[in-house]
Parts: structure tokens; sequence; C-alpha cells
């Protein structure tokens, strides 16, 4: 019998715990269909119950030899008799049973009928109890099931990506190698560095998915730096080196504040964040389109905005932009993106302790900033030493 259709059927089994077996037989032809059987004493319940998990069990005061006040308890512990109902009947001796742990209690006086009535609604509710068990338990079997399915999945996902890394670099060089070798044709030069900006679009793509994955299982570990003006011009500066070639067509100005307090952050880890928010605003832009970059302080922090002045960004995608693969719909290109560079943008900036957001409307570009935290006095009072 299926699992489910054991417990359904417990939920019909009443035991009657008295040496009047006549009392069993009056109560089963009350209740009709539900299974009665007659206990005549605790250690028979003891042995009964372990083999046919009871719903309902009626404990009668009287029953002679080892107290039943005694053994409930025990019985309560065992996880199958979970969901059981214990009713105690009797005229006298119900308080002892009643601090053992039964649910009810009722006189030996009541008539049959309303015995029956009040066995039914326990036997009803023990039924609902072992149906949500059973429900539950499958919700737990899916539980379990779609986490394993999740790790197969990261772990194929690692594997594809980390083998794809080498072979996409060996390409990188080797068009790099051919883009500078003086025989090769001006046009055929052109398809060479469209080709070298697509590879290296699909590294991005792999570092990414990478990186993502690994500040979610909380194995990147950030080396934090104070970070002053002059560091970040020279960051911005090789972020935009790493987006290529096609922001030679596109107009970018960079603004960072003089004398800024330092930040404590990680160069290499803003370097790609600054580099996947530049690549996303030359990907919204057209040719002769304006790319700003600013850094400035207020309130406590510092502030980078990487702005364009492309077809903007949907209202409807500003709140699933930084969801793994999600990308507003609205582009101006066919490049396919599976959106975990702006992903990483937003762990890595909150891995930083900072805040990262987008702002846009429609034919007027977006923009997008995140926030980065001063050094605590310490830290800066630390570097002053090191200078001194």
């Amino acid at each position: 019998m299926p699992k489910f259709e054991t417990q359904v059927a417990h939920s019909q089994v009443v035991f009657v715990v008295s040496p009047d077996r006549a009392r069993a037989d009056l109560l089963a032809r009350a209740l009709g269909q539900a299974e009665v059987f007659s206990i005549p004493d605790a250690e028979a319940l003891l042995r009964e119950a372990h083999v046919r998990p009871p719903a309902v069990v009626l404990l009668y005061a009287d029953t002679p030899g080892v107290p039943l006040a005694e053994v409930l308890p025990l019985l309560r512990q065992r996880a199958e008799l979970a969901g059981t109902y214990w009713l105690a009947v009797g005229s006298a001796g119900l308080g002892a049973l009643l601090s053992a742990g039964a649910d009810a209690l009722i006189s030996e006086a009541t008539p049959r009928e309303a015995l029956a009535l009040q066995v039914r609604t326990l036997l009803a509710r023990a039924a609902r109890y072992r149906e949500l068990q059973e429900q539950n338990a499958q919700l737990q079997r899916r539980l379990l099931d779609a986490e394993h399915e999740e790790r197969v999945r990261d772990q194929l996902v690692h594997m594809l990506v980390h083998d794809l890394k080498n072979p996409i670099a060996a390409v990188m060089g080797l068009l790099e190698v051919v883009e500078e070798d003086h025989r090769v044709p001006d046009d055929l030069r052109d398809l060479i560095k469209v080709a070298h900006d697509e590879t290296q679009h699909l590294l991005h793509l792999a570092v990414n998915m990478l990186d993502v994955r690994k500040i979610q299982a909380g194995k990147m570990r950030l080396r934090p730096e104070l970070v002053f003006s002059p560091m970040f011009e020279e960051v911005i500066e090789q972020a935009r080196g790493d987006v290529g070639s096609g922001l030679r067509d596109r107009h970018v100005r960079v603004e960072v504040a003089p004398n800024l307090s330092p930040s404590r952050a990680d160069p290499e880890i803003l370097r790609r964040v600054l580099a996947n928010l530049i690549s996303n605003a030359m990907k919204h832009t057209v040719t002769g389109g304006l790319i700003q970059v600013r850094v400035w302080q207020g309130e406590g922090e510092t502030y980078v905005q990487v702005r364009d002045d492309g077809e903007g960004i949907p209202a409807e995608d500003l709140p699933h932009l930084f969801a793994a693969f999600e990308q507003s719909r609205l582009t101006l290109h066919g490049r396919f993106d599976t959106g975990m560079g702006l992903a990483f943008c937003k762990l890595a900036v909150e891995e930083h302790g900072g805040r990262i957001w987008a702002e846009s409307e429609r034919g007027k570009g977006a923009a997008f900033t995140f926030t980065l935290p001063l050094a605590q006095d310490s830290e800066d009072d630390d570097f002053v030493e090191l200078l001194s």
C-alpha cells in the first residue's frame, strides 16, 4: 500500500484501552467504518501502538496493571504518534491522565452517541493532520530535488565557463597578433578588430558568470585599499581599456573631484564594475554618443556614476536590471547578453558595503550610480603614518 494511503488508513484506527471488550464493540457499531481495536492494558498499548499507529486512543481510567498515566508520556514522544489524539474516559483518576498529556477528558456516563461524535471529530482532525504531514513531506522532497538540480546546474555552468576562459583568451591573443601585422590589409584589419571586440565580450560574459557565482557562494575575497582621486582616475582609464575599441566611436568624459577623502575598495573589482557599467552604456548609445563617468563625495559616501545619452531604459525594466539573466528589452544592438554584468556590479558593490541603482527616462539616456563607504579615521591615520 502506498505511503499516503497507509497514513489515511491509520487516520481511521481507534484504540479502546479497557479491560472491558464490550466498550470497543459498542463504539465500533456506533462509528461504522472506523477500525476499532480493544486493548486490554498499558503493556498491550505500548506494543500495538508501534505495530498499528492509531488516530484516536480512548484511555479508560479504570484499566488495571501499569497506570496509563505512566506510559502516556512515553507514547507521546514517538514520532509515528505525533498526530494521535488521546481521550481520557472515566469517572475518577482523570486528573493524572490529563497531567500526563491527554488531549481531552470525557465522563464514562456520556451517551454512546455523544462519545462516537467526539471520536469522529478527533478522527477528522487526525486525518487532516496526516494529510498536511504528507503534503509537507512532498514539498520537502521537491525542495531537496530542486536544490540538488540547482547544485548540479551551478557545477555544470562553472565547468563550462571555466573551460571556455582559456580558449577565448587564446583567440584574443592571436587576433591581437594578426591585427598588429603590417601585412594585413586595412579592410581586413577592421574585421579583425570587430572579431577581437566580440571575443573580448565573450570573455567578459564568462568572467562575470564565474564571479557572480563566487560572490553568491561567499568565495570572493576582497582586497580593499585606500582609494584617492588619482587612483579613481587610473582605475577608470583601465576600465575604458577593458571595454575595447568600441569606445573610439563614443565621446567619453571623465570627471573625478580633486582631493577626495579616501574610500576603501578593491581596485581590481572596482575596475571590473566600471568596465561593466561603461560597456553597458556603450551598447545603449549610438556612434558619437556621450558617456560620462563622474566621481564625487557627499553625505559621508563616495558616489560613482556612469551616464549615457542613449535611448534610455523602459520604466518596467528598471526593477529587474540587476538580476542575473535579465536585461532591458530596448537596446540598440542585437548582441546576446546574460545580464550577468549588472548582476555582478550589484553583488560587488554590496560586498563593499555600498548601494547601486539606475535612473532613466525614455529617449534621454540612463545613469547608473553606486556608492562606496569612506575609509574609517583609523585607516586614514595608518595611511598618513606610512607617508611620514
